[in-house]
Protein backbone atom coordinates (compact mmCIF):
# COMPACT_ATOMS: atom_id res chain seq x y z
CA UNK A 1 0.00 0.00 0.00
CA UNK A 2 1.37 3.43 -0.94
CA UNK A 3 2.44 5.69 1.90
CA UNK A 4 0.04 8.43 2.89
CA UNK A 5 1.25 11.76 1.48
CA UNK A 6 0.24 13.67 4.61
CA UNK A 7 2.19 11.23 6.79
CA UNK A 8 5.23 11.51 4.51
CA UNK A 9 5.29 15.29 5.04
CA UNK A 10 4.39 15.03 8.72
CA UNK A 11 1.28 17.21 8.54
CA UNK A 12 -2.40 16.71 9.25
CA UNK A 13 -5.06 16.43 6.57
CA UNK A 14 -6.28 19.92 7.50
CA UNK A 15 -2.83 21.48 7.03
CA UNK A 16 -2.70 24.81 5.21
CA UNK A 17 -0.71 25.33 2.01
CA UNK A 18 1.92 27.21 4.03
CA UNK A 19 2.19 24.34 6.53
CA UNK A 20 2.74 21.90 3.67
CA UNK A 21 5.37 24.11 2.08
CA UNK A 22 7.32 24.47 5.34
CA UNK A 23 7.17 20.73 6.03
CA UNK A 24 8.38 19.86 2.54
CA UNK A 25 11.20 22.36 2.58
CA UNK A 26 12.45 21.06 5.90
CA UNK A 27 12.47 17.44 4.76
CA UNK A 28 13.91 18.24 1.33
CA UNK A 29 16.97 19.80 2.93
CA UNK A 30 17.44 16.88 5.30
CA UNK A 31 16.94 14.11 2.73
CA UNK A 32 18.55 15.60 -0.39
CA UNK A 33 21.14 13.21 -1.92
CA UNK A 34 23.83 15.87 -1.69
CA UNK A 35 23.41 15.82 2.07
CA UNK A 36 23.27 12.00 2.21
CA UNK A 37 25.77 10.68 -0.35
CA UNK A 38 25.37 6.96 -0.94
CA UNK A 39 22.31 6.67 1.33
CA UNK A 40 19.82 4.75 -0.79
CA UNK A 41 17.06 4.92 1.82
CA UNK A 42 17.35 8.70 2.13
CA UNK A 43 17.27 9.01 -1.65
CA UNK A 44 14.12 6.91 -1.89
CA UNK A 45 12.37 8.88 0.85
CA UNK A 46 13.46 12.13 -0.77
CA UNK A 47 11.72 11.10 -3.99
CA UNK A 48 8.58 10.10 -2.12
CA UNK A 49 8.47 13.36 -0.17
CA UNK A 50 8.93 15.36 -3.39
CA UNK A 51 6.06 13.49 -5.03
CA UNK A 52 3.86 14.05 -1.96
CA UNK A 53 4.55 17.76 -2.03
CA UNK A 54 3.88 18.07 -5.75
CA UNK A 55 0.42 16.63 -5.22
CA UNK A 56 -0.53 18.36 -1.96
CA UNK A 57 0.76 21.78 -3.07
CA UNK A 58 -1.64 21.79 -6.03
CA UNK A 59 -5.21 22.50 -4.91
CA UNK A 60 -6.83 20.40 -7.66
CA UNK A 61 -4.45 17.45 -7.29
CA UNK A 62 -4.89 17.59 -3.53
CA UNK A 63 -8.67 17.50 -3.93
CA UNK A 64 -8.44 14.46 -6.21
CA UNK A 65 -5.97 12.77 -3.86
CA UNK A 66 -8.29 13.30 -0.87
CA UNK A 67 -11.15 11.77 -2.85
CA UNK A 68 -9.49 8.97 -4.84
CA UNK A 69 -5.97 8.47 -3.45
CA UNK A 70 -2.68 8.55 -5.43
CA UNK A 71 -4.20 7.20 -8.65
CA UNK A 72 -6.80 9.94 -8.70
CA UNK A 73 -4.17 12.63 -8.05
CA UNK A 74 -2.09 11.39 -10.98
CA UNK A 75 -5.00 11.70 -13.38
CA UNK A 76 -4.71 14.25 -16.14
CA UNK A 77 -1.43 13.06 -17.63
CA UNK A 78 0.90 15.20 -15.49
CA UNK A 79 4.51 14.09 -15.13
CA UNK A 80 4.22 13.65 -11.37
CA UNK A 81 7.46 11.86 -10.78
CA UNK A 82 9.69 12.43 -13.79
CA UNK A 83 12.79 14.53 -13.53
CA UNK A 84 11.78 16.76 -16.41
CA UNK A 85 8.83 18.72 -15.02
CA UNK A 86 7.20 18.39 -11.63
CA UNK A 87 10.14 18.09 -9.24
CA UNK A 88 12.20 20.65 -11.13
CA UNK A 89 9.34 23.13 -10.80
CA UNK A 90 9.21 22.45 -7.07
CA UNK A 91 12.89 23.29 -6.69
CA UNK A 92 12.52 26.39 -8.83
CA UNK A 93 9.80 27.68 -6.53
CA UNK A 94 11.94 27.27 -3.41
CA UNK A 95 15.59 27.48 -4.32
CA UNK A 96 15.81 29.61 -7.45
CA UNK A 97 19.22 31.16 -7.59
CA UNK A 98 20.35 29.25 -4.51
CA UNK A 99 21.67 25.81 -3.74
CA UNK A 100 18.86 23.93 -5.54
CA UNK A 101 16.68 24.43 -8.55
CA UNK A 102 17.22 25.24 -12.15
CA UNK A 103 15.88 28.79 -12.19
CA UNK A 104 17.96 31.87 -11.77
CA UNK A 105 17.57 35.44 -10.71
CA UNK A 106 18.83 38.44 -12.64
CA UNK A 107 21.87 40.54 -11.82
CA UNK A 108 22.09 41.36 -8.18
CA UNK A 109 23.85 44.72 -8.56
CA UNK A 110 25.17 46.86 -5.70
CA UNK A 111 23.60 45.87 -2.38
CA UNK A 112 21.19 48.06 -0.50
CA UNK A 113 22.60 50.05 2.40
CA UNK A 114 22.05 49.08 6.01
CA UNK A 115 19.14 50.20 8.17
CA UNK A 116 19.96 52.63 10.96
CA UNK A 117 18.41 53.27 14.38
CA UNK A 118 18.31 56.44 16.45
CA UNK A 119 16.55 57.37 19.74
CA UNK A 120 14.28 60.39 20.04
CA UNK A 121 13.19 61.82 23.39
CA UNK A 122 9.95 63.81 23.44
CA UNK A 123 8.12 65.88 26.01
CA UNK A 124 4.75 64.58 27.11
CA UNK A 125 2.97 67.31 25.16
CA UNK A 126 4.95 66.59 21.97
CA UNK A 127 3.95 62.94 22.15
CA UNK A 128 0.29 63.82 22.68
CA UNK A 129 -0.06 66.51 20.02
CA UNK A 130 2.68 65.54 17.56
CA UNK A 131 5.78 67.50 16.62
CA UNK A 132 8.52 68.00 14.09
CA UNK A 133 11.82 67.12 15.70
CA UNK A 134 15.36 66.89 14.30
CA UNK A 135 17.47 63.75 14.68
CA UNK A 136 21.15 63.47 13.82
CA UNK A 137 22.71 60.20 12.72
CA UNK A 138 26.15 59.21 11.50
CA UNK A 139 25.58 57.48 8.21
CA UNK A 140 26.94 56.60 4.78
CA UNK A 141 25.95 59.06 2.03
CA UNK A 142 26.53 58.94 -1.70
CA UNK A 143 29.91 60.37 -2.70
CA UNK A 144 29.35 63.58 -4.65
CA UNK A 145 32.80 63.52 -6.24
CA UNK A 146 32.25 60.29 -8.18
CA UNK A 147 28.45 60.45 -8.16
CA UNK A 148 28.36 57.22 -6.13
CA UNK A 149 30.10 55.15 -8.83
CA UNK A 150 33.30 54.64 -6.85
CA UNK A 151 35.36 55.46 -9.95
CA UNK A 152 37.62 58.49 -10.23
CA UNK A 153 36.11 61.44 -12.15
CA UNK A 154 36.50 60.90 -15.87
CA UNK A 155 36.51 57.11 -15.53
CA UNK A 156 33.78 54.49 -15.20
CA UNK A 157 33.40 51.15 -13.48
CA UNK A 158 34.09 48.11 -15.61
CA UNK A 159 31.78 45.14 -15.93
CA UNK A 160 33.16 42.16 -14.06
CA UNK A 161 34.40 39.58 -16.55
CA UNK A 162 33.96 36.74 -14.08
CA UNK A 163 30.20 37.10 -13.64
CA UNK A 164 29.34 39.30 -16.62
CA UNK A 165 27.92 41.97 -14.30
CA UNK A 166 25.45 39.62 -12.65
CA UNK A 167 27.22 39.67 -9.30
CA UNK A 168 26.75 35.90 -9.13
CA UNK A 169 28.61 32.94 -10.51
CA UNK A 170 26.64 29.82 -11.38
CA UNK A 171 27.89 26.31 -11.63
CA UNK A 172 25.98 23.46 -13.26
CA UNK A 173 26.49 19.89 -12.17
CA UNK A 174 24.74 16.62 -12.71
CA UNK A 175 22.82 14.80 -9.99
CA UNK A 176 20.19 12.12 -9.85
CA UNK A 177 17.64 14.89 -10.36
CA UNK A 178 19.25 16.08 -13.56
CA UNK A 179 21.10 19.34 -13.90
CA UNK A 180 21.48 21.29 -10.66
CA UNK A 181 22.52 24.93 -10.56
CA UNK A 182 24.27 26.56 -7.64
CA UNK A 183 24.78 30.30 -7.38
CA UNK A 184 27.07 32.30 -5.12
CA UNK A 185 28.38 35.89 -4.95
CA UNK A 186 31.13 36.48 -7.45
CA UNK A 187 34.48 36.30 -5.63
CA UNK A 188 36.16 38.74 -7.99
CA UNK A 189 33.74 41.68 -7.64
CA UNK A 190 32.25 40.65 -4.25
CA UNK A 191 28.80 40.42 -5.77
CA UNK A 192 28.74 44.00 -7.10
CA UNK A 193 29.02 43.08 -10.78
CA UNK A 194 31.58 45.85 -11.35
CA UNK A 195 35.30 46.42 -10.96
CA UNK A 196 36.97 49.76 -10.25
CA UNK A 197 40.27 50.24 -12.07
CA UNK A 198 40.74 53.85 -10.87
CA UNK A 199 39.08 54.36 -7.49
CA UNK A 200 37.74 57.74 -6.44
CA UNK A 201 40.22 59.39 -4.07
CA UNK A 202 37.49 60.81 -1.84
CA UNK A 203 35.61 57.57 -1.15
CA UNK A 204 38.35 55.06 -2.07
CA UNK A 205 36.12 53.27 -4.51
CA UNK A 206 33.20 52.79 -2.11
CA UNK A 207 30.93 55.30 -3.80
CA UNK A 208 29.90 56.62 -0.39
CA UNK A 209 31.31 58.56 2.53
CA UNK A 210 30.55 58.74 6.25
CA UNK A 211 28.90 61.96 7.41
CA UNK A 212 26.60 63.30 10.11
CA UNK A 213 23.15 63.91 8.69
CA UNK A 214 20.22 65.68 10.36
CA UNK A 215 16.67 64.82 9.39
CA UNK A 216 13.36 66.28 10.54
CA UNK A 217 11.01 63.65 11.92
CA UNK A 218 7.27 64.21 11.61
CA UNK A 219 6.07 62.75 14.90
CA UNK A 220 2.38 61.82 14.68
CA UNK A 221 0.09 62.77 17.54
CA UNK A 222 -0.44 59.98 20.07
CA UNK A 223 2.91 58.18 19.99
CA UNK A 224 4.22 56.71 23.23
CA UNK A 225 7.40 55.27 24.68
CA UNK A 226 8.24 52.17 22.65
CA UNK A 227 6.81 53.52 19.39
CA UNK A 228 9.10 53.17 16.39
CA UNK A 229 8.87 55.45 13.37
CA UNK A 230 10.22 54.19 10.04
CA UNK A 231 11.72 56.74 7.66
CA UNK A 232 12.03 54.91 4.36
CA UNK A 233 15.21 55.54 2.39
CA UNK A 234 16.95 57.61 5.07
CA UNK A 235 19.29 54.85 6.19
CA UNK A 236 22.84 54.31 4.98
CA UNK A 237 23.58 54.48 1.26
CA UNK A 238 24.70 51.24 -0.37
CA UNK A 239 28.13 50.88 -1.90
CA UNK A 240 28.60 52.12 -5.49
CA UNK A 241 25.10 53.40 -6.01
CA UNK A 242 23.27 50.76 -4.02
CA UNK A 243 19.92 51.84 -2.61
CA UNK A 244 19.50 53.39 0.82
CA UNK A 245 18.39 51.49 3.87
CA UNK A 246 15.74 52.81 6.22
CA UNK A 247 16.01 54.88 9.39
CA UNK A 248 14.14 53.65 12.48
CA UNK A 249 13.41 56.25 15.16
CA UNK A 250 12.73 54.79 18.62
CA UNK A 251 10.56 57.10 20.74
CA UNK A 252 10.94 57.75 24.45
CA UNK A 253 8.50 60.10 26.20
CA UNK A 254 9.40 62.04 29.34
CA UNK A 255 6.81 61.73 32.15
CA UNK A 256 4.43 64.58 32.96
CA UNK A 257 4.36 66.22 36.34
CA UNK A 258 0.58 65.83 36.71
CA UNK A 259 -0.83 63.38 34.19
CA UNK A 260 -0.27 59.67 33.71
CA UNK A 261 -1.07 57.95 30.45
CA UNK A 262 -3.20 54.80 30.42
CA UNK A 263 -3.47 53.83 26.77
CA UNK A 264 -5.12 56.82 25.12
CA UNK A 265 -6.62 58.10 28.39
CA UNK A 266 -4.98 60.53 30.77
CA UNK A 267 -5.34 60.09 34.53
CA UNK A 268 -4.86 62.68 37.26
CA UNK A 269 -5.33 62.47 41.04
CA UNK A 270 -7.05 65.69 42.10
CA UNK A 271 -6.55 66.42 45.81
CA UNK A 272 -9.45 68.33 47.40
CA UNK A 273 -9.70 69.72 50.92
CA UNK A 274 -12.54 68.30 52.95
CA UNK A 275 -14.36 71.62 52.81
CA UNK A 276 -14.54 71.68 48.99
CA UNK A 277 -15.51 68.02 48.88
CA UNK A 278 -18.27 68.55 51.44
CA UNK A 279 -19.63 71.88 50.21
CA UNK A 280 -18.83 71.64 46.48
CA UNK A 281 -16.74 73.98 44.35
CA UNK A 282 -16.13 75.38 40.89
CA UNK A 283 -12.47 74.91 39.97
CA UNK A 284 -10.35 76.28 37.14
CA UNK A 285 -8.84 72.97 36.05
CA UNK A 286 -5.78 72.93 33.77
CA UNK A 287 -5.84 70.33 30.99
CA UNK A 288 -3.30 69.88 28.19
CA UNK A 289 -5.70 71.84 25.97
CA UNK A 290 -6.14 74.76 28.37
CA UNK A 291 -8.19 75.69 31.43
CA UNK A 292 -11.68 74.28 31.91
CA UNK A 293 -14.39 74.79 34.54
CA UNK A 294 -14.63 71.68 36.73
CA UNK A 295 -17.77 71.48 38.87
CA UNK A 296 -17.32 69.52 42.10
CA UNK A 297 -20.75 68.68 43.56
CA UNK A 298 -21.32 68.94 47.30
CA UNK A 299 -20.68 65.68 49.11
CA UNK A 300 -18.03 64.42 46.68
CA UNK A 301 -16.22 61.39 48.06
CA UNK A 302 -12.68 60.10 47.56
CA UNK A 303 -12.53 57.80 44.57
CA UNK A 304 -15.08 59.67 42.47
CA UNK A 305 -13.98 60.06 38.85
CA UNK A 306 -14.79 63.01 36.63
CA UNK A 307 -14.46 62.16 32.93
CA UNK A 308 -13.54 64.97 30.56
CA UNK A 309 -14.29 63.45 27.17
CA UNK A 310 -11.94 64.07 24.28
CA UNK A 311 -9.24 65.61 26.47
CA UNK A 312 -6.94 62.60 26.35
CA UNK A 313 -4.45 61.36 23.76
CA UNK A 314 -5.29 61.25 20.01
CA UNK A 315 -5.67 57.78 18.55
CA UNK A 316 -2.60 57.18 16.40
CA UNK A 317 -4.47 54.90 14.00
CA UNK A 318 -7.86 56.47 13.74
CA UNK A 319 -9.89 59.52 14.61
CA UNK A 320 -10.79 60.95 17.95
CA UNK A 321 -9.06 61.12 21.31
CA UNK A 322 -9.12 59.36 24.62
CA UNK A 323 -10.55 60.94 27.78
CA UNK A 324 -9.10 62.72 30.80
CA UNK A 325 -10.05 60.90 34.02
CA UNK A 326 -9.88 63.05 37.14
CA UNK A 327 -9.74 60.89 40.30
CA UNK A 328 -10.79 62.72 43.46
CA UNK A 329 -8.69 62.33 46.62
CA UNK A 330 -10.19 64.05 49.69
CA UNK A 331 -7.43 65.23 52.02
CA UNK A 332 -7.96 65.09 55.78
CA UNK A 333 -6.77 68.33 57.44
CA UNK A 334 -3.75 67.99 59.73
CA UNK A 335 -1.91 70.29 62.15
CA UNK A 336 -5.04 72.20 63.14
CA UNK A 337 -4.75 75.35 65.17
CA UNK A 338 -6.98 75.83 68.22
CA UNK A 339 -9.72 77.66 66.32
CA UNK A 340 -9.90 75.08 63.55
CA UNK A 341 -9.99 72.22 66.03
CA UNK A 342 -12.77 73.93 67.97
CA UNK A 343 -14.85 74.41 64.80
CA UNK A 344 -14.46 70.76 63.89
CA UNK A 345 -15.48 69.70 67.41
CA UNK A 346 -18.56 71.85 67.16
CA UNK A 347 -19.40 70.23 63.82
CA UNK A 348 -18.89 66.75 65.26
CA UNK A 349 -21.08 67.59 68.25
CA UNK A 350 -23.81 68.98 66.02
CA UNK A 351 -23.72 65.80 63.88
CA UNK A 352 -23.63 63.54 66.94
CA UNK A 353 -20.27 62.04 65.99
CA UNK A 354 -17.93 60.73 68.69
CA UNK A 355 -14.40 62.10 68.48
CA UNK A 356 -11.34 61.91 70.71
CA UNK A 357 -11.40 64.29 73.67
CA UNK A 358 -9.30 67.42 73.62
CA UNK A 359 -7.14 66.09 76.50
CA UNK A 360 -3.54 66.49 75.34
CA UNK A 361 -2.39 63.62 77.56
CA UNK A 362 -4.92 61.28 75.97
CA UNK A 363 -3.80 62.22 72.45
CA UNK A 364 -0.18 61.74 73.46
CA UNK A 365 -0.94 58.22 74.63
CA UNK A 366 -2.64 57.42 71.28
CA UNK A 367 0.33 58.76 69.34
CA UNK A 368 2.83 56.82 71.43
CA UNK A 369 0.91 53.61 70.85
CA UNK A 370 1.49 53.84 67.10
CA UNK A 371 5.19 54.68 67.30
Amino acid sequence: MAADYYELLGVGRDASAEDIKRAYRRQARELHPDANPGNVQAEARFKAVAQAYEVLSDAEKRRRYDMFGPDGAAGGGADTFGFGGGIGDIFDAFFSGGGFGRGGGGPTGPPRGTDLEVPLELTFEQAVFGAQEPVTVRTAVACATCEATGAAPGTSPETCGECGGAGQVRRVRQSILGQMVTAAPCPRCNGLGQLIANPCSDCRGEGRRIEDKTYTVDVPAGVDTGSTLRLGGLGAAGARGGGNGDLYVHVRVRPHERFERHGDDLVHDLHLPVTQAALGAHLAYDTLDGTEDLVVPAGTQSGRVFRLRGRGVPHVQGRGRGDLLVHVVVDTPVELDATEEDLLRQLAARRGEDVAPADTGFLSKIRSAFK
